[in-house]
């Protein structure tokens, strides 16, 4: 850990690195499958799906962007090369095959379901370890998460 003069204790800091990496490592797989999903996705509404999937990547790279500096004001590194994603993400992999917009929702609705249950947990974890910082950090990257879920599914109750 780096020098800092942030007031946390050391075993505080340490705990929210750790907890902040492990979710970092989740929302950058899950941007990931986004612009997978973005870019792969065919059928009649290509267009707005195409759309919303691109605008999904970019609000997740917007809590990356969170995690990762909350993650260096704390003295720590942030673990966001692909490899360390590879290793440490907790996500289901995301489906490669499919090219079916709809089916690209449901299985985007499902990893972002996922992750936002994660995240509430995280929440929970950092206040208990006596971090308010990083859990009111989880708690915007939890109500953002479940605005995108609620985007995605509006597209699936038409099924």
């Amino acid at each position: 850990m780096f020098d800092t003069r942030n007031d946390l204790s050391a075993d505080t800091r340490t705990k929210a690195i750790r907890l902040l990496n492990a979710r970092l490592a989740d929302a950058i797989d899950l941007g990931l499958s986004a612009k997978h999903a973005h870019w792969n996705a065919k059928g009649p509404h290509f267009i707005a799906l195409h759309e919303l999937f691109d605008k999904l990547a970019g609000q997740i790279q917007e809590q990356v962007d969170l995690m990762a500096e909350r993650i260096t004001a704390l003295g720590g590194s942030a673990a966001g090369t692909l490899g360390a994603v590879v290793r440490a993400s907790s996500l289901p992999a995301y489906p490669e095959s499919i090219s079916d917009g709809l089916e690209h929702v449901a299985a985007l609705a499902g990893a972002v379901a996922d992750f936002g249950r994660k995240v509430r947990v995280s929440i929970d974890e950092a206040a208990g370890f006596g971090d308010a910082d990083t859990a009111d950090l989880f708690t915007e990257v939890s109500r953002e998460t479940d605005k995108q879920l609620w985007f995605l599914e509006a597209h699936l109750h038409a099924r």
